[in-house]
């Protein structure tokens, strides 16, 4: 396989994957993700600005999180996260220093 068509398989399995979170399982919360899988949408975004900065376009956390959200986070997370209770907090706060840190 040549490297434009795993490049344009790679773009098209990461826009299925963002459709999946945001369109099929929007009632998926980010924090289950991030206890489960060790990221969520958040980190996609960041891994998102983080590869536009790699390329010299200046992204901030913000308008990441808008493109890959489709709207202002702020907006997604009123419609869909709801608040969770204190072991999940708790689990969220181990699996965000082991996959995150301080990078957050």
């Amino acid at each position: 396989m040549d490297d434009q068509t795993r490049i344009e398989l790679e773009a098209a399995a990461f826009r299925r994957l963002r459709r999946h979170l945001m369109e099929d399982r929007p009632d998926v919360q980010n924090i289950d993700l991030m206890n489960l899988a060790g990221f969520c949408r958040n980190c996609l975004s960041r891994w998102y600005q983080e590869a536009a900065a790699e390329r010299g376009i200046e992204m901030g956390k913000e308008e990441a999180r808008e493109v890959f959200y489709g709207m202002p986070y702020a907006d997604w997370k009123a419609r869909n996260q709801t608040e969770a209770d204190a072991e999940t907090q708790a689990a969220f706060e181990k699996s965000f220093a082991e996959n995150v840190g301080d990078r957050g």
